[in-house]
């Protein structure tokens, strides 16, 4: 399984970014999908997460309001919609896939089985 990342880039504090994840897998949609991000001498975090069908998604406490996960099933394609970016926020972000699970996100790394390559988000300040 495949999954490609893009979207990362440059915005200034407060500014705007959405991410796409976007892979050949047929079986996309039957699996919860996942956005996290690891920032230089930290591990890997969850940002978040939505269910095989979008109705179910859950979010880090850092991440409510101002990101939104969507995902679209015809296009093979899970989203990450960042608002009011901060500083803090600056790392590469990942998509994953965990295989195993339909309804409820994991907020555990170690449960997605696979992952892309990462895409990097920058906010200055």
């Amino acid at each position: 399984v495949q999954l490609q990342a893009s979207g990362g880039g440059l915005v200034q504090a407060g500014g705007s970014l959405r991410l796409s994840c976007a892979t050949s897998e047929r079986t996309f949609s039957n699996y919860v999908m996942g956005w996290f991000r690891q920032a230089p001498g930290k591990k890997r975090e969850f940002v978040a997460g939505i269910s095989w069908g979008g109705a179910t998604k859950v979010y880090a406490e850092s991440a409510k309001g101002r990101f939104t996960i969507s995902r679209d099933n015809a296009q093979n394609t899970v989203f990450l919609q960042m608002n009011s970016l901060k500083p803090e926020d600056t790392a590469l972000y990942y998509c994953a896939s965990d295989r195993n699970r339909r309804v409820t996100p994991s907020t555990n790394p170690a449960d997605y089985d696979y992952w892309g390559q990462g895409t990097l988000v920058t906010v200055s300040s």
